[in-house]
């Protein structure tokens, strides 16, 4: 089954990774941005400091399903708190490999188990492949909850030569620029990757009673957040949907659900539920047949009335989001209502857009101010969420400087991000033959 209105739970990945473990928006913990976030200490507002790990009082999906049965694996990509303290091992994960780098071959590592290695010469997407089979082999007897996060598409660009000719002369026969010929590579090995796992689903004979699940934790990549002056820094378009990785518009948060299980799903399906990242939690408890836990607020629904055809659509009116940060765009919070969406600015201005999204998917037309009415509906409904969840909000920033406002600083380093294309766009981030 395709799903055409799933959304992440946030614009970049640690939020919808938050909220995919524990079953909440993550405005409710705090993890608004990606750990540790961006920091542009000049700018109007100042925005809040993101949680900077998930809580271990935090009742994680792995946890619900270990209580009846399953065995838990991770594999790939964590970003959810850095130290042995706060690993995927510390969160309900048996089998935890929790992979640090980039897909080059020598430069990622599994944190804290220095002795898994990789073979000679592998990249990572081979890595995180063998290490899900490993998993599924050696719990094919039993119940298994398999979570594979891989690193790829992320930046830096970086990809097998050979593949990144293969998208350049494809891109000059067809004369396009986008998506660059280095992020189509990825694309292909991210499919391969995936085929890989659902070949060893198959091979150990676990295909009809095995659900798949694949979609992403945000939107695709325009262009980096902090470095917009060249055109091959260009990576990917969105179109029809406007924006991007790291903005609230449909680009950065409507992202691809498939959910393939032989004999409960039908093969071939759409649904148009309105749905996000936070749903599988319930889902997939309840598929395990658990108990969801009863101390922590759960804001998904089950999907498993609409997977299994019992019913088109469940009656879901409004999803929230929250992004009060810079980074591809202003800060921002948004709610889709039915058809409609709005999206409050949080940097002071007051600035608030609404869309009908039935009519004007690519969010090009701002409502606002012909459905006076409705924008302030919503923007009521959004306050009152905001409440509830006890949402971060930016403050003003008395160090504001109109003039310094765009500079990036890290804040890791508490300097300047440096920004040269050169550094972080190589060709290929393999040594030249």
């Amino acid at each position: 089954m395709r799903f055409t209105d799933f959304y992440a739970a946030g614009a970049v990945c640690s939020p919808t990774r938050c909220a995919v473990q524990s079953g909440q928006n993550q405005a409710r913990i705090g993890i608004t941005a990606h750990i540790p976030g961006h920091w542009r200490p000049f700018e109007r507002v100042r925005t809040p400091q993101t949680t900077m790990a998930l809580p271990l009082d935090t009742v994680t999906v792995a946890e619900s399903l270990k209580r009846v049965g399953y065995t838990t694996g991770y594999v790939g990509k964590w970003h959810l708190g850095n130290g042995a303290q706060y690993a995927p091992n510390k969160q309900g994960y048996d089998f935890a490999m929790e992979i640090g780098g980039p897909q080059r071959p020598g430069s990622f590592r599994v944190i804290g188990s220095p002795d898994v290695k990789p073979r000679e010469g592998q990249f990572r997407t081979e890595f995180e492949g063998d290490l899900c089979r490993q998993f599924i082999r050696e719990n094919r007897a039993s119940p298994f909850f398999l979570m594979l996060s891989p690193f790829h598409v992320h930046i830096p660009l970086s990809s097998r030569s050979e593949l990144v000719e293969k998208y350049r002369s494809k891109a000059e026969k067809l004369g396009v620029t986008l998506p660059n010929p280095i992020y189509a590579a990825m694309i292909e090995e991210v499919d391969n990757l995936i085929g890989a796992v659902v070949d060893e689903v198959r091979k150990q004979q676990l295909t009809d009673n095995t659900m798949i699940v694949f979609t992403s934790d945000n939107g695709g990549l325009f262009r980096r957040y902090d470095y917009r002056q060249h055109a091959d820094d260009n990576v990917a378009t969105q179109a029809p949907l406007r924006g991007e990785k790291g903005t609230l518009y449909e680009g950065g948060i409507r992202v691809p659900l498939i959910v393939k299980y032989p004999g409960v799903v039908k093969p071939g399906s759409e649904s148009s539920q309105l749905s996000i990242s936070y749903d599988f939690y319930p889902t997939f408890v309840e598929l395990g047949s658990g108990t969801l836990p009863a101390n922590q607020t759960i804001d998904g629904v089950d999907l498993m009335p609409v997977l299994s055809g019992r019913v088109e659509s469940i009656e879901r009116r409004s999803l929230f989001w929250h992004y009060p940060h810079y980074h591809h765009d202003r800060p921002a919070s948004a709610v889709r209502d039915g058809e409609w969406k709005l999206i409050q600015y949080l940097d002071g201005t007051g600035d608030v857009e609404l869309y009908n999204l039935k009519e004007d998917l690519g969010e090009e037309k701002d409502l606002s101010s012909k459905s006076p009415g409705r924008t302030a509906d919503l923007t009521l409904k959004l306050k009152a969420w905001q409440a509830d969840t006890i949402a971060r909000l930016p403050i003003p920033n008395p160090s504001y400087d109109p003039v310094r406002a765009h500079e990036w600083w890290s804040r890791r380093t508490g300097q300047p991000v440096e920004s040269d294309r050169r550094k972080r766009f190589p060709p290929t981030e393999l040594p030249p033959e």
